[in-house]
C-alpha cells in the first residue's frame, strides 16, 4: 500500500472509532473508498492485514450502511466490493444511516414521553418543558436534513461555502 493511502486509512480507523465505529470497519471503508478497482475480501485481507472473519463482519456492517456494494466478475466466483465514490453521497449516506439508528429511535421516545408526561400530575413542569423542547429540537432537525435531501448538490456546496455569509444575510432581514 502507498504510504498516503496507508495514512489515510489509518486515520480513518482512528477517526472511526471516535464516531463509534468498529476500527476495522472504517479501514476497510476508507481502503475502498480509495482505491477504483473492486475489492475481493481476500485482498481485503491481505493488504490490511486483517483476520477473514473480521474483514467478513465488517464488510457486512459497511453494507447494512449502504456505504459498499458487492459485484462480480465473470469466471470469478467470489464477491468484488467497492464503496461509494462521491464524498457527497458518501456524506449523507452516513447521515441518513445515523438518522435511521439514533434519531428515529429517539423521537419514537420522546414522543412516547410527552404523551405521558401530559398524562402526569405529578411531574415537574420544568421537566416536561425540556423534554419537549428536546422533541421540537430534534423534529427540526430531522425536518431539515429531509429538506436539505431534496436540494441539489451544487446549490449545498455553495451554502456550505458561504459559511457565516448565511446568518449576516439573515441577520439583515
Amino acid at each position: 500500500m502507498h504510504p498516503v493511502t496507508e495514512k489515510f486509512v489509518l486515520h480513518w480507523g482512528e477517526m472511526g472509532t471516535r464516531w463509534g465505529v468498529n476500527r476495522s470497519v472504517a479501514q476497510i471503508h476508507a481502503y475502498l473508498f480509495l482505491t477504483a478497482e473492486p475489492t475481493t475480501a481476500e485482498e481485503l485481507c491481505d493488504v490490511l492485514s486483517m483476520a477473514r472473519s473480521n474483514v467478513s463482519n465488517s464488510l457486512k456492517e459497511l453494507m447494512s450502511w449502504d456505504l459498499i456494494k458487492v459485484t462480480h466478475e465473470l469466471g470469478d466466483r467470489r464477491d468484488h466490493f467497492h464503496a461509494i465514490s462521491d464524498t457527497w453521497e458518501m456524506i449523507m449516506t452516513i447521515i441518513e444511516g445515523r438518522r435511521r439508528r439514533e434519531l428515529d429511535p429517539t423521537l419514537t421516545v420522546l414522543r412516547q414521553c410527552v404523551l405521558e408526561a401530559d398524562k402526569d400530575k405529578f411531574l415537574d413542569n420544568g421537566i416536561k418543558s425540556r423534554i419537549n423542547e428536546t422533541l421540537n429540537s430534534v423534529e427540526s432537525l430531522v425536518n431539515w436534513f429531509d429538506d436539505i435531501k431534496t436540494v441539489p448538490q451544487k446549490t449545498i456546496l455553495k451554502l456550505v461555502k458561504m459559511g457565516s455569509k448565511i446568518t449576516k444575510f439573515l441577520s439583515k432581514k
